[in-house]
């Protein structure tokens, strides 16, 4: 008795979902040695959350922990300026090791790019795919954190990356004004729609010119806990990470870290397998 023909666009679909599978298992393997992962996100470029999560990391290798940075943003990777990184890794048989700066294992975007100037103007798939190579051919090693680096906005890119790498929890970053305020409020809001936690609220930029108190007034009305504010200084302007030669950043860095991994252990200690799925 013959067996009848299966249709090809059922093939080519179970095609698709075994190549899926097998591209978040092969991801799974590299993630698997590390303890904790913290998406360091905001809802708009521009307020400073490559700074943050840099730095940070920074913190952490100096305390004694084994560190991973990954620059996930797409479009403007900028995590090797912000350390100094000058090395771009190297290849051995297909995976990618990350080169080391302040105790700090750093995989970024800029990495598969010839040119730094040039502008990446991809389409979703395109950068679902391009994120998915990218965790995939990175080898971390046995790591306590990996800090992650998120693109800015709540759709496409950010979704990636949050689904891949499944972080145990995020710090948001926004600065004084009202618009950057609303949009951490809307990162935030996606956050918890993926059921994943909100280890708290950074403020950025805060001072000066442009005020402060958005941060404090985000965690309140998002009932999240508000993890310190950081004051605009000249030192930011520096090609060095600012906790590296200024002890008042470092000071206000320190508080940070403290509230992030407390929130952090807190988290895990609750923790449910449904992370990382939209929820209904």
């Amino acid at each position: 008795m013959t067996q009848p023909k299966m249709d090809p666009h059922q093939t080519a679909r179970l095609e698709t979902m075994k190549r899926q599978w097998e591209q978040k298992r092969r991801v799974s393997q590299r993630l698997s040695k590390i303890k904790c992962k913290i998406g360091v996100y905001s809802g708009k470029g521009g307020v400073g959350k490559t700074t943050v999560a840099a730095n940070m990391a920074v913190v952490m290798a100096q305390r004694g922990a084994s560190v991973g940075l990954l620059d996930a943003d797409v479009d403007c990777p900028n995590v090797l300026g912000v350390l100094g990184v000058m090395d771009g890794g190297r290849m051995e048989q297909g995976v990618l090791i990350p080169p080391e700066k302040y105790g700090v294992k750093v995989v970024s975007m800029s990495f598969f790019q010839k040119n730094e100037e040039e502008a990446i103007i991809w389409r979703g798939p395109m950068i679902h795919q391009a994120i998915n190579d990218f965790i995939e051919r990175a080898e971390w090693g046995d790591l306590d954190y990996l800090i992650v680096d998120l693109p800015p906005g709540t759709s496409d890119a950010p979704l990636t990356v949050m689904q891949m790498i499944q972080p145990d929890g995020f710090v948001v970053v926004t600065t004084p004004q009202v618009l950057a305020k609303l949009d951490a409020k809307r990162s935030i809001n996606m956050i918890t729609r993926l059921n994943t936690r909100v280890l708290g609220v950074v403020e950025n930029m805060s001072g000066q010119v442009f005020g402060q108190g958005a941060g404090e007034d985000l965690s309140m009305e998002m009932g999240i806990p508000f993890l310190g504010r950081l004051m605009l200084r000249p030192e930011y302007r520096s090609t060095v990470p600012p906790v590296v030669e200024n002890s008042e950043i470092r000071q206000e860095y320190d508080h940070i870290v403290d509230g992030a991994v407390s929130q952090l252990e807190q988290n895990m200690a609750t923790a449910t397998p449904s992370k990382g799925q939209i929820a209904e």
